[in-house]
């Protein structure tokens, strides 16, 4: 039976997580069906995203809008969350509802002050729980979902399901998952051969750092990467910016040549340092949905984590064994 996905979301394992969402049937999320363009979507899913990585206090590290498929690799920030303040907490959870009439006088000046100590407790209990929506990986996949859902349905002029049940995630247990699932999500346009490089991905996250790169710029609504390496996954993504882009960037050159050589390590600075093997770590980038279910990570943290989840076993530790080492 289905894990909750309360269960499958455990902070204490990782704050990393990959997610993956499917529209029902042969419904398009974008691409052209029938002689109609629904190419204009993804726009629609990259703005949403944008917006959310403002609101909830979860950071967005990797995306990929696809044809009837959106990826993204998100980062959670408890600590961030609980360290807001009450007016902090309802002006983002009101950037995307409407809040309660309670909360919309608190956060007006003229009609703060007329409020009552009980009302004020009433706010200050409303808060703690949208102060725990805002790091709640459903939630953040709720907000975005069901978003495109009711604007694609009123464009389509239909009701009815549009995604494939819930989303999907994967947890990220070490840096070496993190990497590769990062790379997996940022090469699939280059994969599905909807482009030719990395920077030509419409729509991805890799396309968006490049262009913020080329400005000199650090994307404000993307998970920043660190000024150099660090051991946990804490405090942002553990790796540089040019290291990563080196490796997405020699990664495409050589995902149809994976059966026939070998990319060279030198150019793929950061696997050194993981210890991937760059014929494996090809492997890894272009099947990792399929080699890992739940979770994703070295041997030891995927024992680690079937132990914190109370399972005998979890789903990819051969994969684990064979590509991580």
């Amino acid at each position: 039976m289905p894990k909750a996905r309360k269960s499958q979301i455990s902070l204490f394992d990782t704050p990393y997580y990959h997610c993956i969402s499917r529209c029902v049937r042969r419904a398009f999320l974008c691409g052209e069906e029938n002689g109609k363009s629904f190419e204009h979507r993804r726009q629609w899913v990259e703005d949403r995203i944008h917006v959310l990585s403002e609101v909830f206090t979860i950071g967005v590290c990797a995306y990929a809008v696809m044809s009837n498929h959106t990826h993204l690799v998100l980062h959670i920030d408890k600590e961030k969350a609980q360290s807001l303040s009450l007016e902090a907490v309802l002006q983002r959870w009101h950037t995307l509802y409407k809040g309660t009439l309670l909360t919309q006088q608190y956060l007006t000046p003229s009609t703060r002050e007329e409020l009552s100590e009980a009302q004020i407790k009433t706010i200050e209990c409303t808060a703690e729980v949208w102060r725990k929506r805002l790091y709640d990986i459903s939630w953040f996949m709720r907000a975005l979902n069901e978003y495109i859902a009711r604007a694609a349905n009123k464009e389509d002029e239909c009701t009815g399901h549009f995604w494939e049940g819930r989303f999907k995630s994967q947890a990220l247990l070490d840096e070496s998952a993190l990497a590769a699932c990062m790379a997996y999500v940022d090469l699939n346009p280059v994969r599905a051969n909807m482009a030719k490089t990395p920077e030509s991905s419409n729509h991805t996250s890799i396309q968006y750092r490049i262009r913020a790169a080329r400005a000199g710029k650090t994307p404000k609504r993307l998970m920043p990467f660190s000024s150099k390496s660090k051991r946990g996954l804490s405090t942002g993504l553990p790796f540089t910016l040019i290291e990563y882009l080196q490796a997405v960037d020699a990664t495409s050159r050589h995902i149809y040549l994976a059966k026939q050589g070998k990319v060279d390590n030198n150019e793929l600075h950061i696997l050194e340092r993981l210890n991937i093997e760059s014929d494996k770590w090809l492997t890894l980038t272009t099947q990792f949905e399929t080699l890992f279910k739940h979770a994703a990570g070295k041997v030891q943290h995927l024992e680690q984590y079937a132990h914190n989840q109370n399972q005998h076993w979890v789903h990819g530790q051969a994969n684990a064994r064979r590509l991580l080492g």
